[in-house]
């Protein structure tokens, strides 16, 4: 079973060496300029510009788009699952958990959107979905509301300094009966 490192930018390097990551997806706003690590290949590095915002309208800033999820959902149902996912934004605390948690729903649909919430908080006290990024997420992956109300229950991590990654882990899985 592989698991889904979520990580702040300035660890992204370490994150990636450290559990031998070869995909990565990086939620920044645009012209953040970065160095992907040499371990993530270039043709599996999904780079999405948005800011961290969760309403559209806000000057320049670019709030979370339908096409980015789509792009996170569609990403992750290729991720091949033989070594980790990298998710990583600025600080590692809003759009890169909730990306990761859109990502985990895409490849495990049956998970249940109150065990992933809860998986999430014991992987970290800090994590404060973007909602802006559940809220598309949840619609475009027909989770009836499930998914947002699973987030909006969780609530507000605590206060973070933004230097601490963390490892989601997907839903345990049934084997598969021959």
């Amino acid at each position: 079973m592989s698991v889904i490192v979520v990580s702040p930018l300035a660890r992204i390097a370490e994150m990636a060496v450290r559990h031998k990551a070869r995909e990565m997806i990086s939620l920044l706003a645009a012209n953040q300029d970065f160095h992907r690590p040499a371990v993530i290949q270039a043709e599996r590095h999904l780079k999405l510009s948005m800011n961290d915002i969760s309403f559209a309208g806000t000057g320049d800033l670019i709030a979370p788009q339908e096409s980015h999820v789509a792009e996170i959902i569609g990403f992750a149902k290729a991720w091949d699952q033989a070594a980790p996912l990298v998710v990583h934004c600025w600080m590692g605390v809003s759009r890169s958990p909730a990306a990761a948690m859109i990502a985990s729903l895409a490849i495990a649909p049956e998970d249940d959107d109150d065990a992933l919430a809860k998986r999430l908080r014991e992987a970290s006290p800090f994590a404060t979905p973007n909602m802006r990024l559940v809220e598309i997420g949840d619609e475009m992956l027909g989770r009836g509301g499930r998914f947002v109300k699973a987030v909006k229950t969780l609530g507000r991590g605590a206060d973070a300094d933004g230097n601490t990654p963390f490892v989601l882990p997907l839903p345990a899985r049934e084997p598969v009966q021959s």
